[in-house]
């Protein structure tokens, strides 16, 4: 929260505040997860209340990470009836622990993908008791939620919540990909014997892609042999970035009126216009405040250059920049 957001109001910064220190969670690479038991007794505490709540249209903003998903959220969390949770794997894990595939709570069980016959009765009522008195205690109306792997479970998260709207961003592999790797490179960390970065803890992450996206899978079969556990890192997001952009595209094409796709370089562009559109789609009235800290906070990157990816990679990667509508060298 920076000077701009703090100027929007101090009931922003503390719905803002509340929502990190209650509900989200902290992952392997932060500091202060001595708080995740605290985090957790709350949560599980919300989920065992009695009472059949009703969630109305929960927003969330999915695709790869590293490619606006965050300032995107951040944008929306100004909105006056928007409570807006950063990735909330804690309270996720709660409603179901196989939402868990960077090994954050749980070191095996992990699951990709997910549909509507992997979703329970008893899942969807901790989700809506979780969610609904969170939008209470933060006087809000409308839930947005920042998880990019959910693009995976359009299905399941809809069984939770019929209504749900999902925002899928796009943005160039040739730009994803390179600050991906850096990603790993700024905030891992080694832990005992253990490595935490992008991978989750010990690559658990990769080996549930490799093995759950990957392999088996007949479209990425001129990658099977390179798709190894010691493969790079600059392949393994590649790979990763394919994998996402096309399931995305695949769950806009079967569920047209609940998947929006925005092109982070359209939304630095034309921010306003960009916001309005998305605002309207998710059944918001559209917020001056959301336009407002968009002039002052968006901006364009350098572009990184295409990546030196394997042929195989390379090939897959192209073809789909050209599905998304991108150039390619």
């Amino acid at each position: 929260m920076d000077r701009d957001y703090l100027a929007a109001g101090m009931g922003l910064a503390a719905r803002r505040l509340a929502s990190y220190l209650m509900y989200e969670g902290r992952p392997l690479t932060t500091k202060g997860r001595y708080i995740n038991p605290l985090v957790f007794a709350w949560l599980n505490t919300l989920a065992a209340l009695p009472g059949e709540p009703v969630v109305d249209r929960p927003v969330f903003i999915t695709g790869l990470g590293r490619s606006g998903t965050t300032i995107l959220g951040i944008l929306l969390s100004l909105h006056r009836q928007v409570g807006y949770l950063n990735e909330p794997k804690a309270l996720w894990h709660v409603i179901d622990p196989r939402q868990d595939i960077n090994g954050n709570y749980s070191d095996s069980g992990g699951r990709f993908r997910m549909d509507a016959t992997d979703a329970s009765p008893a899942m969807g009522l901790r989700a809506r008791r979780l969610f609904s008195r969170y939008l209470t205690l933060t006087g809000s109306t409308r839930v947005v939620d920042k998880y990019p792997e959910l693009i995976f479970r359009v299905g399941y998260v809809r069984a939770l919540f019929p209504d749900a709207k999902f925002v899928f961003i796009t943005r160039s592999g040739a730009d994803a990909v390179p600050s991906v790797v850096k990603w790993s490179e700024r905030l891992g960390v080694k832990a005992g014997e253990h490595t935490d970065d992008w991978w989750g803890r010990d690559d658990i992450k990769w080996h549930y892609l490799r093995e759950q996206l990957i392999l088996g899978d007949s479209a990425f079969e001129s990658v099977w042999r390179l798709a190894r556990a010691d493969l790079d890192h600059a392949n393994r997001a590649a790979l990763e970035w394919i994998v996402t952009m096309r399931e995305g595209l695949e769950q806009e094409r079967r569920y047209p009126d609940a998947v929006i796709r925005v092109a982070y370089e359209t939304l630095l562009a034309d921010p306003v216009g960009e916001l309005v559109r998305l605002q309207q789609q998710c059944d918001l009235e559209p917020d001056q405040r959301v336009a407002d800290y968009a002039k002052k906070r968006l901006y364009d990157n350098p572009a990184k250059g295409w990546p030196d990816l394997h042929p195989a990679v390379d090939a897959l990667f192209r073809d789909t920049m050209t599905r998304l509508g991108y150039d390619t060298p």
